[in-house]
């Protein structure tokens, strides 16, 4: 397992951002969990991310993805793993099957809602010896007790907390770069607050 996650060797995983099961966060904001997973993807994008989406029931409660996914995202949009009902995302055949297809041993994740899409697997990844980070402002929960539960649960097994800012840095390693120029600037546009003039 690599400790920094770089373009080279890592993947994103965004799980069941579908636009019913949104409405079910509480703990945060729901537009800037929105708001972050849609970064992601945008940085995904700009640097080659491998990504994997995938939903569930989407002809149900839980409603379709995102629809910016299918703009930011199009291949992995149409590739996107359409799950039955299957609760932990890793326990699905063709969701692991598109994880291992990534090559990559570090795992970006991000689901909703935390408590249920996004735990079970994120545990089960690290048990199974890949390093995973789990990007929390894109990710929550209905209720307070069972999104700090579920950060125990992880944290506990070896899961890395983090922010989308935090992994967007993380990944860009130095904004002078090309790369870095187009991260930071999504970081100023998609993802920090708007930077209020002097008084």
């Amino acid at each position: 397992m690599t400790t920094l996650f770089t373009p080279q060797n890592s993947a994103l995983l965004l799980i069941d951002h579908q636009v019913g099961t949104m409405q079910l966060i509480r703990n945060i904001d729901t537009d800037g969990a929105r708001r972050m997973a849609i970064a992601l993807a945008k940085a995904a994008r700009i640097l080659g991310l491998p990504t994997v989406l995938t939903s569930s029931q989407e002809d149900r409660i839980q409603g379709p993805l995102v629809p910016e996914f299918a703009e930011i995202l199009p291949e992995a949009f149409a590739a996107r793993v359409q799950r039955a009902g299957v609760v932990n995302a890793w326990t699905d055949p063709a969701f692991k099957a598109a994880v291992e297809a990534t090559g990559r041993r570090n795992l970006i994740i991000a689901g909703v809602t935390t408590d249920v899409c996004l735990v079970f697997p994120a545990i089960d990844a690290v048990q199974e010896g890949y390093g995973v980070q789990a990007v929390m402002d894109a990710s929550g929960s209905p209720f307070e007790l069972s999104e700090a539960t579920s950060r125990g649960r992880m944290q506990a097994a070896g899961v890395v907390l983090t922010a989308t800012n935090t992994i967007i840095a993380e990944l860009a390693q130095n904004w002078s770069t090309p790369h870095g120029q187009q991260l930071i600037q999504l970081l100023f546009t998609d993802v920090l607050p708007p930077i209020m003039p002097a008084a």
